[in-house]
């Protein structure tokens, strides 16, 4: 498996895995630009650690998530469901 394939995250609109999906492979520092939304409310991470961000541009409140599958966003400590940016943890 390649750096590139092995960090990935699957982004849910409902809980539960739900709705509408995206796949991230890099950084975006406004989800907005892919969707109409920055409620992410369940995700599966294949790979890497990521960090979400409540804020465009990586800026306010943070949460890292770790390979796994996560229903909904409070398995993953978010006090509400808003990820506006999301940033790879890259391992060196």
């Amino acid at each position: 498996m390649t750096q590139g394939s092995s960090h990935e995250v699957k982004l849910f609109e409902r809980m539960e895995y739900g709705g509408q999906m995206m796949a991230l492979v890099e950084d975006h520092p406004n989800v907005m630009d892919m969707s109409q939304t920055n409620q992410i409310f369940s995700c599966k991470v294949i790979g890497g650690n990521w960090l979400f961000f409540i804020q465009s541009n990586y800026k306010g409140r943070m949460y890292l998530i770790r390979p796994g599958e996560y229903t909904r966003f409070t398995e993953w400590g978010g006090l509400s469901a808003r990820v506006v940016s999301i940033k790879r943890i890259i391992n060196n």
